[in-house]
């Protein structure tokens, strides 16, 4: 049996491994190139390089833009039923709402909640 700080350690990997695949994933459905993809997690276009060649996990702040990407994908995935292009659109596309684009808001921290508790607002209504 693994020790208690073994067992936490592979568990925190594969959650880091896990997200790592899904935000690589989410931002390329959305448009996102991987120079784009480094500014909203805040890393450099190699590391973004290594996340798609899977030998390197998002961990730290990294790791919690991520879930925020990921969770912005999810929520318009689920609002647009799976229609890729509509998804894409609207994140590409001018929101009086958010005062800007989602993709060009996603860049900064605060940004990026806004667009998140945006979604989520969206999908409580419905």
């Amino acid at each position: 049996m693994e020790p208690v700080s073994e067992v936490s350690q592979s568990i925190d990997e594969r959650r880091r491994k896990v997200l790592t695949k899904a935000v690589v994933r989410a931002a390329g459905m959305l448009g996102l190139t991987q120079a784009d993809l480094a500014v909203v997690l805040g890393t450099s276009d190699a590391s973004v390089s290594r996340m798609k060649a899977g030998t390197y996990l998002v961990a730290g702040k990294e790791f919690e833009l991520a879930a925020f990407l990921v969770r912005i994908f999810r929520s318009l995935d689920a609002l647009m039923g799976g229609h890729r292009d509509n998804v894409k659109a609207w994140f590409n596309a001018e929101n009086h709402h958010l005062s800007g684009t989602p993709a060009s808001l996603v860049r900064e921290i605060e940004g990026i909640t806004r667009v998140a508790r945006y979604l989520d607002f969206v999908r409580g209504a419905q």
